[in-house]
């Protein structure tokens, strides 16, 4: 029960912002927590079995909180790691991605340069023991805590390697001080275009980004940029309001945060000297792009500063900030809305107003309203930030679904990597006919689940043709017919589909010898929203052309 006070205190809180939020009476407030206190009490004295009060607290606070939004959230101490991770950009470990699969946890991919692949953590090891424990049928977020720790500090870990004789392996490895680098890549695409890839915003993201500008700038070839935001989930506003600042004069408002009340307004400009006001942008976004990532997107966007170039972002415009709590707990609560240059929001939802049934909806394009860009343009506002042009990606397709989902392109990868010492670099490594008959090889069709979509479209077919009585001897015939001719072959529907299913093949073969830096490069090699970018830049007049307002 010694806990209770700081969970009490964060349900306090949490109740009080709640109440803030609706407008709630003082003395309702008062009232509701006397009576939660009441009901609290009455069940630790009188229920016949006995009550966990940390889960029974736990288990309410998050209730209540989800009433709110999803980014208000309680943090007990035990539960920070991964938060502090986040926003710090780094942590104490050995630096390797992991995974669960078949009630073992796995390593992905050990990152470059730590201590996962200094001490010979390879792709597709499966973890037996750590320090001495046996962790099989553990989830991955336990062994991860246990992997976790101070840096000098030692981790011992036998792991069971895949596709080599002497499975067994055991390794000594010494924790360090591990960076999330939120600029895993950037580099020369299309012959004349920068590219940098910003996957958060961290303390480290400004000047990660800044060091890959400078450092394409000094390339003479290089005469456009491009920002890829994709995927980026967000991270710090500050650190958004640092990366437009390299773009745009000194001084230029980047945003305005409006809380509760008229006097909470903050103004962000930027504050440092840019590194380019002139050099042509495009920003890459697609519907995993949100928050501080839209911040620079929609900035940019605003300020008529670069193109836009995608998928709808996710339509995040909501500000988080943190409490301290007693006990060390903390307290995630949105404290305001943002406001890019042009005045708009662009947040998705309107949480405070629900449906019937509690659920909530986006806001329909219908009821958003226009403003425009310093140039003029009109854009608008909630449902995240609309690129200036749009790339729409053909329908995925379940083989290649498959492939993925049950790992056989990631089996397939630790195999081929255990037989080959070397490969190609990424730029000019290729997927040649012996390594794709290698793969048709690997897979085990009685293993492999397939989505035959055609067939039980068919099997659907009959049943209605018979259900509804036209099931006839003549209709069956061409049902037949029909079965013969759509039935599904796997290795024929392997080669139909040689071209993506060797760009997955491709990205993870390069992984295992250049790391996340060689599955970026292939990746870019078949990227359409780059192609789109490049034609924009190549294309004389183009791209001032869509930065200024219609005649």
């Amino acid at each position: 029960m010694r806990k209770l006070p700081a969970i009490f205190f964060a349900a306090i809180v949490a109740a009080v912002i709640a109440g803030a939020a609706t407008r709630s009476p003082k003395g309702d407030i008062s009232r509701n927590l006397d009576i939660f206190t009441s009901i609290y009490k009455a069940l630790q004295t009188n229920y016949v079995d006995s009550i966990d009060a940390d889960k029974s607290m736990n288990t309410a606070i998050g209730a209540m909180l989800n009433e709110i939004d999803p980014y208000t959230e309680y943090i007990p101490e035990k539960e920070q790691d991964e938060f502090l991770t986040i926003s710090t950009g780094e942590y104490g470990g050995i630096g390797a991605y992991i995974a669960e699969r078949n009630g073992n946890v796995y390593v992905t991919e050990p990152r470059r340069d730590t201590p996962s692949q200094k001490a010979g953590l390879k792709p597709g090891d499966v973890f037996y023991i750590i320090d001495g424990d046996t962790v099989t049928g553990m989830k991955s977020s336990e062994v991860s805590k246990r992997l976790r720790g101070q840096a000098g500090t030692k981790v011992a870990v036998t792991v069971k390697r895949p596709h080599v004789a002497d499975s067994i392996r055991v390794f000594d490895i010494t924790r360090e001080k591990i960076e999330i680098d939120p600029v895993p890549y950037y580099g020369v695409v299309k012959g004349n275009i920068g590219y940098i890839q910003i996957t958060t915003f961290n303390e480290k993201t400004f000047p990660k980004t800044r060091d890959a500008l400078e450092a394409l700038k000094k390339n003479p070839a290089v005469k456009s940029l491009v920002l890829d935001l994709r995927s980026n989930g967000g991270g710090l506003l500050e650190s958004a309001v640092q990366v437009v600042g390299l773009f745009v004069p000194k001084g230029t408002e980047v945003l305005r945060t409006r809380g509760k009340g008229v006097l909470n307004e903050k103004i962000y400009k930027t504050t440092n000297a840019p590194v380019d006001t002139e050099i042509p942008i495009a920003v890459l976004v697609n519907g995993g792009s949100a928050s501080s990532a839209e911040i620079v997107t929609g900035a940019l966007q605003d300020l008529d500063r670069a193109v836009i170039v995608g998928e709808r972002s996710f339509g995040k415009g909501l500000v988080q900030s943190t409490m301290q709590l007693p006990y060390n707990g903390l307290l995630k609560v949105t404290k305001a809305k943002y406001y890019i240059p042009s005045g708009r929001l662009i947040q998705a939802i309107d949480y405070s107003h629900r449906n019937a049934d509690g659920s909530v909806a986006r806001i329909p394009d219908s009821l958003t309203t226009v403003w425009h860009t310093r140039a003029g343009r009109e854009v608008r506002d909630g449902g995240g930030i609309i690129p200036d042009i749009k790339v729409e990606y053909p329908e995925g397709n379940r083989l290649v679904y498959n492939i993925v989902r049950d790992n056989w392109s990631f089996d397939f990868a630790n195999r081929y990597a255990a037989a080959h010492d070397t490969v190609a670099a990424p730029e000019d490594f290729v997927i040649t006919d012996t390594i794709f008959n290698e793969f048709k090889s690997f897979i085990d069709p009685a293993r492999f689940k397939y989505d035959r979509t055609c067939e039980l479209i068919l099997e659907q077919l009959e049943k209605a043709s018979k259900t509804e009585g036209y099931l006839n001897d003549e209709v069956q015939a061409q049902l037949d017919t029909l079965k013969v001719m759509l039935k599904h072959d796997l290795n024929h529907d392997l080669d139909l589909n040689r071209n993506t299913i060797s760009e997955y093949l491709a990205s993870e073969i390069l992984q295992r010898y250049y790391f996340e830096r060689g599955a970026i490069i292939e990746a870019l090699k078949h990227d359409a929203e780059l192609d789109t970018v490049a034609a924009v830049f190549n294309t004389p007049g183009r791209y001032k052309a869509i930065l200024s307002k219609p005649e």
